[in-house]
């Protein structure tokens, strides 16, 4: 069977339950993909420019920070156009290109998040030999790992997908993932399900990897009052970041499962947007807020700007 794929256009039907409302929910979501854009550059720019914010957490914050970037993007200007239109459709091409951009943000995320944690893990509970392990090398390998490892998995996902012909045209979301696009298939993909449970059963390890290195470092931070402090300190942002990951995950999967389709659309619409807003969102607030070096340099830059903006002479 010939694959016409490269020729078709799917209807995202999760756009229609929005009616007369679209013009508010663009408001509401352009002011909302601005404060990301906001809150993720600045935490950029605040770690780059901050000489003494060139350590490796601070790296893979700005990393995970970069991340959310570019998983917002994979998203929010089409579904802004969309609101903007009458018709809500998507080319096949279009359509395949959201879906890897959404999910290896999400990949990227788990594994930036698993790098965080060893992170934490060597500082805590082998001080000694924290530089000695995270040197500029082992950094930069670190981060290649985080990011080559989610984008080489989708490839194969990818390249699964694009082989499949495709008969249906009805996406019952706001965006394209690949569940939506293998149901459009003219047949089933068996080699698709498969892929995907190795998929998932890599960010289980690195879920196990994230726990048992937080298990050693409670293990070892409770049991003194300067242990706990540290802990708070700097390991507190990762769990609520964590925390915040897992849930947004956790409604993607309510929202994927097959019994959801007797929920309301505009309820299956909130649960699959929850990882589109939730981590880019929150990252830089949790860490922005919990982190003191930053939040102090932050507010250092902050001042220092008004003050030269109030001491400039008027021409």
């Amino acid at each position: 069977m010939e694959n016409t794929s490269t020729l078709h256009f799917f209807i995202l039907h999760g756009i229609q339950e929005l009616g007369r409302n679209k013009l508010l929910y663009f408001f509401l979501t352009l002011v909302l993909y601005m404060a990301i854009i906001t809150l993720n550059v600045t935490l950029i720019i605040t770690i780059v420019v901050e000489k003494s914010l060139h350590e490796p957490m601070y790296i893979f914050l700005s990393s995970l920070c970069a991340n959310g970037l570019y998983g917002t993007v994979g998203f929010y200007p089409k579904f802004l156009m969309d609101l903007l239109s009458d018709n809500a459709v998507i080319s096949y091409a279009m359509c395949v290109t959201q879906t890897y951009i959404i999910y290896t943000s999400a990949m990227c995320e788990i594994a930036i998040l698993t790098v965080m944690a060893y992170d934490r893990y060597v500082a805590i509970c082998r001080p000694l030999q924290y530089h000695s392990i995270l040197t500029p090398k082992s950094i930069l390998r670190l981060l290649l790992l985080a990011w080559f490892y989610p984008l080489s998995m989708a490839v194969v996902s990818l390249i699964l997908t694009i082989r499949l012909p495709i008969c249906g045209s009805y996406i019952g979301k706001l965006f394209c993932d690949n569940p939506s696009i293998l149901k459009q298939g003219c047949y089933s993909a068996p080699a698709n399900r498969l892929w995907s449970i190795i998929m998932v059963v890599g960010q289980i390890l690195q879920a196990v990897l994230i726990f048992a290195s937080y298990a050693q470092i409670v293990h070892i931070c409770m049991g003194s009052s300067e242990g706990r402090t540290k802990f708070t300190q700097t390991c507190l942002p990762h769990i609520l970041a964590i925390f915040i990951s897992t849930l947004a995950v956790v409604f993607d999967l309510l929202y994927s499962w097959d019994g959801s389709a007797e929920l309301p659309l505009h309820v299956r619409n909130a649960l699959g947007l929850q990882f589109l807003i939730l981590p880019p969102f929150c990252n830089p607030l949790v860490y922005g807020l919990q982190l003191p070096r930053i939040r102090k340099t932050f507010f250092q830059k902050l001042r220092g700007s008004r003050t030269k903006v109030g001491c400039k002479r008027p021409p």
